[in-house]
């Protein structure tokens, strides 16, 4: 999945982030107009890494800015039977929250 804002979404995050404008020209370049991490290291001659980390700042204050209230994203490692047990609470609260819109 490519990872994609609007323009609008762009700028709603973008105004809510103390980053520059080197990094703000980068995340639109890829978010909003689907340009390649590539092409910017090369044009302007930055690591990959910096341009990957330019991009991921947007794009993770973006996923936070687009969940419901009293709801957090989370990442974790866990034992098989008990992730088992996360995947179902993460599908029962997908199905409330398509119930509520």
């Amino acid at each position: 999945m490519k990872k994609r804002l609007t323009e609008a979404q762009f700028q709603t995050v973008v105004r809510k982030l103390e980053i520059g404008q080197q990094t703000i020209e980068i995340a639109r370049g890829v978010l909003v107009e689907g340009r390649s991490q590539a092409e910017f290291v090369a044009e302007l001659g930055l690591s990959k890494g910096a341009v990957s980390q330019a991009v991921s700042r947007v794009w993770m204050a973006a996923q936070k800015a687009n969940l419901p209230e009293g709801y957090e994203r989370v990442t974790a490692v866990l034992p098989e039977h008990q992730a088992f047990i996360v995947k179902k609470w993460a599908e029962d609260a997908t199905k409330k929250l398509e119930i509520k819109k």
